[in-house]
This record gives C-alpha cells, sequence and structure tokens, in this order.
C-alpha cells in the first residue's frame, strides 16, 4: 500500500466518476478494518502513528469518492483539469440567465408548493448534468468539459440549500 496512491487506487477501486456505492464503502470498511489503529496496539505508540496516518488516509478517499461533486472535481484533478472553482467562475452565458431566472424564482416564492416546484426544476437540472458529467468523464474523457458542469453543479447544490431552507419556513404549509 502507497500513502500517495490516488483514491481509487488506495481502494482498489476503477478510475470513473460512475462508482457502485455499495462496492466503494465495501473496500473502505475492508481497508478500515486492515489499517484501524486499534489493530497495532500491542505494537507500541510508532506502528499505532502509522496506522493513525492510513486510517485518515482512507477516511479521506472514502469521503472524497461518495461524494459525486467531490469525486468529479477529483477525476478532473487527476486528468490535470483542476475545478478551481474559487476562482475559475466562468460559467456559459445561458447557464448565467438560468442562474438569474432561478434566483428571481426563489425571490418570488411565497408558499411551500412554490418552493417545491422550484427545487423539484433545480433537482432534475442536477440530475442531468450528472449525467452528463458520468458521460465527459467515463466516456468522452473530457476533463476540462466535466470541470465546468462541476461548477455548476456546485452552484445548483448551493441553490437547492437554499431552496430547502426556505422550505423549512413553510414546514406546516406541507
Amino acid at each position: 500500500m502507497n500513502l500517495d496512491a490516488d483514491d481509487f487506487t488506495l481502494l482498489g477501486l476503477p478510475k470513473a466518476f460512475a462508482l457502485d456505492r455499495a462496492k466503494l464503502d465495501a473496500a473502505w470498511k475492508a481497508l478500515q478494518a486492515h489499517v484501524h489503529p486499534d489493530r497495532f496496539a500491542a505494537e507500541g505508540a510508532a506502528a499505532q502513528r502509522v496506522a493513525m496516518q492510513w486510517a485518515v488516509r482512507v477516511n479521506e478517499a472514502h469521503q472524497r469518492l461518495k461524494d459525486p461533486l467531490k469525486r468529479a472535481a477529483y477525476l478532473c484533478q487527476l486528468a490535470g483539469v483542476p475545478v478551481n472553482a474559487e476562482s475559475n467562475t466562468a460559467m456559459p452565458g445561458d447557464f448565467l440567465m438560468q442562474q438569474m431566472t432561478w434566483r428571481e424564482a426563489l425571490d418570488e416564492v411565497g408558499n411551500a408548493l412554490e418552493a417545491q416546484a422550484l427545487l423539484d426544476e433545480v433537482s432534475a437540472e442536477r440530475r442531468e448534468r450528472l449525467e452528463r458529467v458520468t458521460r465527459l468523464l467515463d466516456v468522452d474523457g473530457n476533463a476540462a468539459q466535466a470541470a465546468q458542469e462541476v461548477r455548476a453543479l456546485m452552484f445548483i447544490d448551493r441553490l437547492s440549500d437554499e431552496i430547502d431552507s426556505r422550505l423549512e419556513r413553510y414546514e406546516d404549509q406541507l
């Protein structure tokens, strides 16, 4: 085992966006059982420190791969195309217009049904974009375009959180 191995290699999984969550969780549990510091209690402090490093690394890999956006961003990074969401906010004009439309719709939401309808629309767009990311990464090998989709998905997730917060205000109406 190599601490510097990519997350997929570390967990013995194919390097792909489409990932079987059950296989990911099983690989994580098996590796975690193998490197857990408690297994090295009788071997002294140095062995426990090394085991702790391994356990942390395995947990980090699992956390990154189980989240679709983190996994997509990681695959883009591995392909030499970091997402750079903090510094690269460029988006196609049609998506910028869609963002403005959604923001206006959220500002105008007046009840739970309207909020839920907006959330349903945004969630459908999220599903479509995740399918696009799957194709771009696993079929086309187009990490540059996938990185742009990841940035769009990050916006969609933030907007979905805001809509969820608005829905919580209307809980009694549901």
